[in-house]
């Protein structure tokens, strides 16, 4: 059964950190793009930073310069260092799979709640 799991998440005051870890298995996702996304209450689901194999495809602007992804395929995992937090950076985070060739993520985490106070 292929099954990302996220951990990490937590209570943290503005300007602190936290990374955020995104264990799959199942299968090998060493060539998958991978994406860490975020929801808020009462707002969208929105791509934070993504990755294709070892490259980095993107961050959104409010994270750039705070939020770096990064993975260790020896282990199967996705990274996901937040610094400088802000209370906005507030949500649920969910790591997510998608396979070379496929036009959408097609595997999903469960989440983890971050939390940031001011």
């Amino acid at each position: 059964q292929v099954q990302l799991v996220e951990s990490g998440g937590g209570l943290v005051q503005s300007g602190e950190s936290l990374r955020l870890s995104c264990s799959a298995s199942g299968r090998a996702f060493s060539s998958d793009s991978m994406g860490w996304f975020r929801q808020a209450p009462g707002k969208e689901r929105e791509l934070v930073a993504a990755m294709r194999g070892p490259l980095v495809t993107y961050y959104a602007d409010s994270v750039k310069g705070r939020f770096t992804i990064s993975r260790d395929n020896a282990k199967n995992t996705v990274y996901l260092q937040m610094n400088s937090l802000q209370p906005e950076d507030t949500a649920v985070y969910y790591c997510a799979a998608k396979r070379t060739g496929r036009m959408v993520y097609d595997t999903w985490g469960q989440g983890t709640q971050v939390t940031v106070s001011s």
